[in-house]
């Protein structure tokens, strides 16, 4: 067995147009298909992330809120790769978004930092 690549990571969101807003105005991520499914009144917005990479973004009537600290077992957290850290952070701060402080992974010596989507789900950047 080989496993060649991720084929998308999906989000189920609690406020669909202010996550949508978040992901496609803010974060820049391009529209591939938005669909409307009428038997699960639940929307599903698939996004381009870079060059191959995909989010499927799910509204789901009531969704249950998401756990927080301390953190539960499961996905942690999604990483972005960016060129510049500091234009990035920037970036975020004049539309309104919390970043967190810039942090060193001791590992690589790279810099990284975290903000969060409209639910609190936590984004991380990463200079490449």
């Amino acid at each position: 067995m080989k496993i060649n690549k991720f084929h998308h990571i999906a989000i189920i969101c609690s406020d669909y147009e202010r996550s949508k807003h978040f992901y496609v105005d803010i974060l820049k991520c391009s529209v591939i298909r938005e669909t409307f499914r009428s038997q699960r009144n639940s929307y599903k917005l698939d996004l381009q992330v870079g060059d191959q990479d995909i989010i499927e973004l799910f509204s789901f009537p009531s969704p249950p809120p998401r756990r927080t600290g301390p953190e539960p077992c499961g996905l942690r957290h999604l990483a972005f790769s960016v060129d510049n850290l500091d234009e990035t952070i920037n970036y975020l701060t004049s539309q309104g978004i919390e970043v967190e402080p810039v942090r060193l992974d001791e590992l690589t010596g790279k810099r990284f930092t975290f903000f969060k989507d409209p639910d609190g789900l936590p984004l991380e950047l990463y200079e490449e």
